[in-house]
């Protein structure tokens, strides 16, 4: 097998009547809202007739298409068709809006935009802001509209080196990072995944998996959805995490695995007990970031374990606690899952002993440390070496091994802003708000949140004679909320007369609160996150 799809036909091949693809019933949702469900054979004669349209039209390998289609079944078909094909597809956040779109179809060179109707004006805004000449396509209307492709596809066909996806990731420089995901990245991903085993033992044909994670991200598209179709089991895509019902569709879909983040543990806690919490087939969940204090208390309540893994877009999962004792009072995240080397090091990439924090380093056993992870940064090869040094991947993640060779989670090298298992660089969101009329400087910093791990804090010198209060606060807020992804947009606006720097000028955003105070209390802090979520729940 050369391609994901190739895998897809192999399974229906092997297991065409087993289930594929499963959407849980949602009344008020605008697609599928009794729910459906999708055998092997059903999805790949769904995905056959898309290559052949595809194909008809000129498009093939080497040819690059963005797809804003949220999670919905689409999304699936088309990456598949066009995994078939060759070509490459770019995965669209949804909350994206002009600035973000502008960027990811400029910097990816897209050849083609798949999309839902309610969005195509703001692709097209995006694609004429650019003048890319890139075509757009409402997906409701593929048959016919697809336009002829622009420019040949490549004679050759696709194979392991070919690549599957550029996924967006942000960047801690500012702009996102595209990294470069090949056939075979997948199946590397898959076969790890798949080799867990432990307490995440995967069984052939007979698996489930509910994963409200979205398809833009590598966790679902690029690792899970992979090992799924490698091991014949089936995909379950909620459009996304809805606590209310989550027990609810687990149950109803017959789930025997999850997937999870840190948020979701303590959200499903808080709510009311119910004859729904045990009455599911879940086996495991698998996941990031859950906080000691939630895990036992999640699963003496709910009935299954929650296996903390480590992974990021660059090299897939590399490891798991999925092995007893899973010391679920800490935060580590395991052992190295098989053909993966790990090592902690100083800022010398010297090898730091047991017990000494350091960051995280890896590669693949063998003869090709890179084999099997990311190919590199789309148009940034200075920085895929950067990271690659010495011949391992620097992960910017501080993190300790113990005595037994668990790895802990210490914080991460490199600052983001971590909300909701969003990355968020503080960089572009400045380069955002320096737009603004009234902002004559702008630094943006984490700020602890309850529910969400980390919010977005805008520290904002104004220009003279410009006053800061509530109103500009939240005009500033909705400013952002216009030109980024919402969950980017400041949760909070801090007025200040001036930013500490150093004495050439180089900001200083550790002093700009004393050590233990509360930015909250701060006197000119204005919290605008009833407008920011607000905008989320449109």
């Amino acid at each position: 097998m050369r391609t994901l799809c190739e895998a897809l036909e192999t399974g229906a091949a092997q297991s065409g009547r087993s289930p594929c693809l499963v959407i849980p019933a949602r009344p008020e949702r605008d697609y599928d809202p009794a729910g459906l469900e999708w055998t092997y054979d059903d999805v790949a004669g769904r995905v056959q007739r898309l290559v052949d349209r595809y194909a008809a039209a000129g498009y093939g390998h080497g040819h690059r298409v963005a797809l804003l289609l949220e999670n919905r079944p689409a999304f699936m078909l088309h990456f598949l068709a066009l995994n078939r094909l060759g070509a490459c597809v770019v995965p669209v956040n949804p909350d994206y809006r002009h600035d973000d779109l502008t960027f990811l179809l400029r910097h990816s060179e897209c050849d083609l935009a798949i999309g839902l109707a309610h969005r195509l004006g703001d692709l097209q805004g995006a694609v004429t802001a650019i003048a890319s000449g890139a075509q757009v396509v409402d997906v409701a209307q593929f048959d016919d509209a697809l336009p002829t492709a622009r420019r040949p596809a490549l004679a050759s066909r696709p194979d392991h080196d070919s690549l599957g996806t550029i996924l967006y990731t942000s960047g801690t420089t500012g702009l996102p990072k595209g990294c470069l995901l090949t056939n075979a990245y997948f199946f590397f991903a898959a076969q790890r995944y798949l080799a867990a085993g432990g307490v995440m033992r995967i069984g052939t044909a007979c698996e489930r998996l509910y994963n409200p994670l979205p398809l833009f991200y590598a966790n679902s598209l690029a690792i899970s959805n992979p090992a799924m179709i490698l091991s014949r089991n089936a995909m379950i895509f909620p459009d996304r995490f809805h606590p209310k019902s989550w027990w609810q569709e687990v149950s109803q879909t017959r789930a025997t695995m999850v997937h999870y983040l840190g948020i979701v543990a303590p959200v499903l806690l808080s709510q009311p007990p119910s004859g729904l919490d045990r009455a599911h087939a879940v086996k495991f969940g698998v996941g990031a970031g859950i906080d000691p204090a939630d895990h036992a208390a999640f699963e003496s309540r709910f009935g299954f374990p929650l296996v903390e893994v480590w992974g990021m877009s660059e090299v897939g999962i590399a490891c798991a606690a999925n092995a007893e004792p899973r010391r679920i009072d800490t935060r580590t995240f395991g052992r190295p899952l098989p053909e993966v080397e790990l090592k902690v090091v100083d800022e010398e990439d010297a090898e730091v002993p047991a017990g000494t924090e350091g960051e995280l380093v890896l590669r693949r056993s063998g003869s090709d440390p890179r084999r099997g992870l990311f190919a590199g940064y789309w148009k940034d090869a200075a920085t895929t070496e950067e990271a690659w040094r010495h011949g391992w991947f620097h992960t910017g993640d501080i993190v300790r091994r113990d005595d037994d060779g668990l790895y802990h989670f210490v914080d991460r090298k490199k600052h983001m802003i971590r909300r909701s298992g969003q990355n968020i660089a503080a960089a572009e969101v400045e380069a955002c708000l320096h737009q603004h009329p009234d902002i004559a400087r702008v630094a943006v910093t984490p700020i602890a949140d309850d529910l969400r791990e980390e919010e977005v804090l805008a520290c904002v010198v104004l220009r003279d004679s410009v006053a800061g209060n509530a109103e500009l606060a939240q005009a500033i807020t909705a400013f952002a909320l216009q030109r980024l992804a919402y969950f980017k947009a400041p949760a909070w606006v801090l007025f200040l007369d001036e930013l500490p720097v150093t004495a050439t000028q180089k900001l200083q955003k550790s002093r700009i609160f004393a050590p233990g105070e509360d930015p909250t209390r701060r006197p000119g802090m204005f919290d605008c996150r009833p407008l920011k979520q607000a905008r989320r729940a449109r």
